[in-house]
């Protein structure tokens, strides 16, 4: 932490319940450190157009339950160049800020590298996105609030869909990644997913879709992934028209209901976990990194891990779940259940408990401060099993 007295802190792409939660664990945590804070405004773009306040607690009073970002959050074509990356380094020069954290998605995780190494400047990255698709942690700020909206919405819509006794297919966001789509479906009971980590065709869809029904279900719901690779929710839905045309065919895009709304329990406990363990960082000399969770202990993950497109797909346990029938997968795995019961889903805890980041085999741990230890960590999640089918 040597030389460095002011952090500053911003957030950018796509907004994600949780992102105040960590604004203010952050703040919070630098002040009491002895740090000076500075919040900039509209993320890359603000740093380049000199969008910066210095905060104080009461920036961050009363924002925990705020979804969306006081932050405000933008994307910057300009700060892709080295022209504007260099206007940026100027004006955090001129602010006097030594430190940056970069609450956002694989993007803002990308420019902030590239910003990193070209200046040689600490950064420290929180993962923010409701689409879970950040390598390297097994969850991220938003999603477990995203997944709930999701939930919500379809058990709405399926009382309609039951009403009429019709397929719905219900787009959830999620780009490249299937996790709020499979997720999804899991907790709703829905009879498919569409994803893009699977490829998967109309007549397995169909087959799917005729076991709801045989299951004296009068209606189907599938959840489809936004992707080129699914398709869409739309596209999809005019393939099952025009091939299986006795299915009475509904689509709903939920599509940005899924970033608003206050954040869940488990989306405010995680991002003030990660927001004080930011500052941790910082203070112990890390940089360059992204702070992640695995098996509930809090880690430091660089980014250039954090941001490859590799991390694993949903595993089989969660497909055969919604009796998905990869065709990659070895045969066994496509065997059916027993009649009248379903795959025991094993759900991986989101919540807390208060261990102290440890680094990656690939970032060891360098010498830190002592510092008050985090008290809010006496919240554990709930671990559960959910039948599915």
């Amino acid at each position: 932490m040597l030389g460095i007295n002011c952090i500053g802190i911003l957030t950018s792409g796509g907004d994600a319940p949780g992102m105040n939660a960590a604004i203010r664990a952050v703040t919070r945590t630098a002040l009491y450190n002895g740090f000076e804070v500075k919040g900039i405004y509209h993320g890359y773009r603000g740093l380049l157009n000199g969008e910066i306040e210095t905060f104080r607690t009461e920036n961050v009073s009363n924002i925990i339950q705020l979804g969306g970002t006081i932050l405000k959050t933008a994307r910057s074509k300009e700060f892709q160049t080295p022209e504007g990356r260099r206007q940026a380094f100027e004006n955090m020069q001129r602010e006097h800020i030594d430190a940056l954290v970069v609450i956002g998605g694989d993007g803002s995780l990308a420019g902030a590298r590239e910003f990193a190494a070209e200046f040689n400047f600490p950064i420290v990255g929180l993962p923010g996105t409701i689409d879970n698709d950040l390598s390297g942690t097994d969850t991220t700020i938003g999603y477990d609030t995203a997944l709930n909206t999701i939930m919500e919405a379809v058990d709405k819509i399926r009382d309609t869909a039951m009403s009429h006794e019709r397929l719905f297919f219900i787009e959830v966001m999620g780009r490249n990644a299937g996790f709020l789509a499979l997720n999804g479906a899991i907790a709703t009971g829905a009879e498919a997913a569409i994803i893009p980590e699977i490829a998967t065709e109309v007549d397995q869809l169909a087959e799917l879709i005729q076991n709801g029904f045989r299951k004296s279900k009068s209606s189907s719901i599938v959840l489809v992934a936004e992707s080129e690779v699914t398709g869409g929710a739309m596209g999809l839905a005019e393939r099952v028209k025009q091939e299986y045309p006795e299915y009475e065919v509904r689509v709903t895009i939920l599509g940005h209901i899924q970033r608003g709304g206050s954040p869940t329990a488990a989306d405010r406990i995680l991002a003030t976990r990660m927001g004080e363990a930011a500052v941790d960082a910082i203070i112990e000399g890390q940089r360059n990194v992204m702070v992640g969770i695995q098996d509930d202990k809090l880690i430091y993950v660089p980014f250039s891990k954090a941001i490859r497109d590799d991390k694993p797909r949903p595993d089989t346990d969660h497909q055969n779940a919604l009796h998905i029938k990869a065709a990659d997968m070895p045969a066994e795995t496509n065997a059916p259940y027993p009649k009248g019961t379903g795959p025991l889903i094993s759900i991986r805890p989101h919540g807390s408990t208060g261990n102290r980041p440890q680094a990656s085999p690939s970032t060891p741990p360098r010498a830190g401060t002592a510092r008050r230890p985090f008290r809010a960590d006496v919240f554990r999640a709930w671990p559960s099993t959910v039948r599915c089918g």
